[in-house]
């Protein structure tokens, strides 16, 4: 069979809102944000929250960072301390920053509609569109443990309604 890897990442995905003339989001901007450690983010958090349009993420990085700063200069703490500060609020951005890219996404009422795993995210777009298309454009049903949504439940035939159903 296929050699195992170990190197696949997990993207959640995430759908536009819809238009009132489009019956479900245009699949073109659909947002794969992989979990993980987010090396660019680390490194140049600003500049990754201003390519992600992030302004409300950006607003408070910066509300902390410059209270943080006025704090270390009050306690008159050396610049080694400074330094290290700023280390750590680097590495919880990387760490942290799919989950701020959904808190963005979420605000801005996009949908998550499953989880998805790939070796790239190429891999995972086309895995996840498979499922999605075989499902005639609804939320993909799940192929295996690769999509986290259950199937909505069917309808059961055969049975009495219940006081106060809608007949």
């Amino acid at each position: 069979g296929k050699p195992m890897r170990f190197n696949m990442a997990i993207y959640t995905v995430h759908e536009p809102p819809t238009k009132r003339y489009q019956p479900f989001g245009d699949p073109e901007r659909f947002a794969f944000v992989r979990d993980g450690f987010s090396f660019w983010a680390f490194l140049l958090a600003p500049v990754w929250m201003l390519r992600h349009r992030m302004w409300l993420v950006l607003l408070g990085y910066v509300i902390v960072v410059v209270g943080v700063e006025i704090g270390l200069r009050a306690f008159g703490l050396p610049q080694s301390v400074n330094f290290g500060v700023g280390a750590l609020l680097a590495l919880l951005i990387g760490f942290e920053a799919a989950t701020l890219r959904r808190f963005t996404l979420g605000r801005r009422r996009w949908t998550n509609v499953g989880v998805i795993v790939g070796e790239n995210r190429e891999a995972a777009e086309r895995r996840f569109f498979d499922a999605w298309v075989r499902s005639e454009g609804a939320t993909p049903l799940p192929p295996g443990p690769a999509l986290r949504h259950p199937p909505a439940a069917p309808d059961v035939i055969g049975l009495f309604p219940q006081p106060g159903a809608r007949v």
